[in-house]
């Protein structure tokens, strides 16, 4: 797996329908998790930390507008999109699954191309580089699509990591990352890379960022990790 893919968790009952859209995310270049059912997304959530749910509304014990409303109300889970998946035709279904924090809802049968669309769309909010969006950062400039990255008039060389480092925090400026996150959404999460290899491409990245004048626009934070600002 690739750490540049967005993560997709799919969470559905019914296992071919399941299998459908794993199939179907995978095939489009997204790292994806599944579970069957709502108690199992609530744990997958907390591991796999995904940028994008597809939530199935009818499941069995937990469904999926619980699901969704635990998601929304806890600070640390509630900016993550969530697509609901229903059978559920009716306009009133529709405005209740968007009142609980539904970010787009889907009705079943629904095209695999507009899901596609639709999930795209979502993560362009949330993880813009990876959809090849442009992000600006005062006068820093990246290029997702070209792998360029731009400081003034100067381009600045980035290696592969810098680079999705770099990314990483112009999509969410002043978060605070720990260097355990930024392992997981940088080198992925099943490469073994010790943490303090995270500083040494911290250090290359402020290296390169300050080469042709400027402030280092990466703050360290004691004890918690680094920000873009």
């Amino acid at each position: 797996m690739s750490a540049d893919q967005p993560r997709v968790l799919v969470v559905e009952d019914e296992p071919a329908q399941r299998e459908v859209l794993v199939y179907n995310l995978s095939a489009e270049g997204f790292d994806v998790v599944s579970a069957g059912n709502g108690e199992d997304a609530m744990m997958m959530i907390d591991e796999a930390s995904p940028d994008i749910i597809v939530l199935d509304w009818m499941m069995p014990h937990l469904s999926g507008i619980e699901v969704c409303r635990r998601l929304k109300i806890k600070p640390e889970t509630r900016d993550i999109p969530v697509i609901m998946l229903s059978a559920r035709s009716e306009e009133v279904d529709k405005v209740r699954g968007l009142e609980t924090g539904a970010d787009d809802y889907v009705v079943k049968p629904y095209s695999m191309i507009e899901l596609m669309a639709r999930v795209r769309s979502q993560l362009r909010r949330v993880r813009p580089a990876t959809v090849g969006v442009q992000l600006h950062y005062e006068d820093i400039i990246l290029d997702a699509e070209r792998h360029r990255v731009t400081r003034g008039t100067s381009e600045i060389k980035l290696g592969p990591t810098e680079f999705r480092l770099l990314s990483t925090f112009m999509e969410k400026p002043g978060r605070v990352w720990s260097r355990e996150s930024l392992l997981d959404r940088v080198w992925g999460r099943d490469i073994y890379v010790d943490t303090r290899t995270v500083d040494v491409h911290i250090g290359r990245l402020r290296k390169a960022l300050t080469l042709s004048g400027g402030t280092d626009p990466v703050r360290t934070v004691r004890g918690a990790g680094y920000a873009l600002g």
